[in-house]
């Protein structure tokens, strides 16, 4: 049975892809739901896999090819009497959320984990964009059964990021130099940095909080945690979630977002949690943030890191957020000015935690201390109101029962 791969179906925002790396030749004898090719957009990378027990015939594009919606990637034959995945219309098997005949709305991931461990997707809750099952939602369905994930990526599965040295040291005296295409990902997020640049006010306002009050309750119940929430680490992370939900509540206008001549004010807080890659930054978005506990945002967090690493990241986990707090003390930083993540209107820095003399009640004492950096737009924040905001989390993250008081 001949059956043609296509492009996945990209989603709305993004407009087309670059096919990253052929994992299959023609004639290798391929396995159902083994991966054929990556395709790169400027979000996530794509996993197209093979629909049956077969092989290639003929790849039609080669790598480093912008492809688009539907485009014909290469032909693929089926083994005599292997069953053939059901795809979508457009004949091809893809892992971009195409749109399929089943009466739920699920991603490719989903429904290969869900068939995998007989799980009816009738029965499961989507917690994606406009209820999509994500393949989270399959695991979550089954408490404690692992995910069974794809094939972990190595290496030279994806295009080697730009700038990256050559794994052979050069002669003695020989200077080298190595010309690379820069990926989709790199080259988007460098547009973006100079769209907001050009396209919005940026300033910042700095503070400093005293860790000590949320490093001592972490120390003193770090192990109960961890023993009660199955595992999951009480990290600092969680604090600083909670504070900003508090404190966008009372500062609505940092929670909002240019829209033309129109200030969009969002009811809820849908936090994005920079994740630095390999490939470059992304930034999963914990939905609804408002309600979410401390340790489901400690256990969301660290999954996000995991698959972000493993580039397993979905594309309705990394669209939307009203707001952004990015983390720059895990590599050392101690001071910066984080750059606007657009159309959100702020963005918080984080950054290295550092014992030092400060005065207290009159006296010299030394507190492990952090400086935080709110980055703002101007056109729609005032400098008076950046400071409270940042004021307002500083508050709670130094006395950490307000958090919980909401006061």
């Amino acid at each position: 049975m001949n059956i043609d791969i296509v492009t996945p179906t990209f989603p709305e925002s993004i407009q087309e892809g670059t096919i990253a790396k052929w994992h299959k030749r023609p004639g290798e004898a391929v396995a159902r739901d083994q991966v054929l090719v990556d395709v790169e957009t400027d979000k996530v990378v794509l996993e197209v896999v093979a629909p049956a027990d077969g092989s290639l015939t003929e790849i039609l594009l080669p790598e480093q090819t912008i492809v688009h919606t539907g485009d014909l990637l290469a032909r693929f034959v089926a083994a005599a009497g292997g069953a053939v995945a059901t795809v979508p219309a457009a004949s091809g098997a893809v892992t971009s959320g195409a749109a399929s005949a089943a009466p739920v709305t699920a991603s490719p991931a989903a429904r290969k984990i869900a068939a995998e461990q007989g799980v009816d997707l009738n029965r499961v809750a989507g917690t994606g964009r406009d209820g999509r099952i994500t393949k989270e939602d399959v695991v979550g369905h089954r408490p404690g059964v692992a995910a069974v994930s794809a094939p972990q990526p190595t290496p030279e599965r994806i295009a080697e990021p730009a700038g990256r040295a050559p794994e052979t040291a050069p002669a003695r005296g020989e200077r080298i130099e190595r010309r690379v295409p820069m990926t989709r990902m790199r080259a988007r997020i460098a547009e973006r940095l100079l769209e907001v640049t050009h396209t919005t006010a940026m300033l910042t306002t700095f503070n400093e909080v005293d860790m000590h009050r949320v490093t001592d309750v972490r120390a003193q119940y770090k192990d109960e945690f961890a023993r009660v929430h199955n595992g999951v680490r009480l990290g600092f992370m969680g604090f600083f979630v909670k504070a900003s939900v508090e404190a966008l509540k009372r500062f609505p206008q940092v929670n909002a977002s240019i829209d033309g001549n129109d200030v969009v004010y969002h009811g809820y807080q849908d936090i994005g949690v920079a994740v630095a890659t390999d490939r470059g930054l992304v930034v999963p978005v914990l939905r609804s943030a408002e309600n979410l506990s401390i340790a489901e945002i400690e256990s969301k967090i660290a999954d996000f890191g995991m698959r972000a690493r493993d580039n397993k990241l979905t594309m309705e986990e990394m669209t939307g957020g009203t707001f952004t707090i990015t983390n720059g003390g895990v590599f050392g930083s101690m001071l910066s000015t984080p750059i606007l993540n657009p159309p959100q209107a702020a963005i918080l820095g984080m950054h290295a935690i550092k014992e030092r003399a400060v005065v207290e009640n009159g006296q010299v004492v030394v507190r492990p201390m952090m400086y935080l950096a709110l980055s703002y737009d101007h056109r729609l924040i005032d400098g008076r109101d950046a400071v409270r905001f940042l004021v307002a989390i500083k508050e709670m993250i130094e006395y950490p029962a307000k958090i919980l008081l909401q006061i």
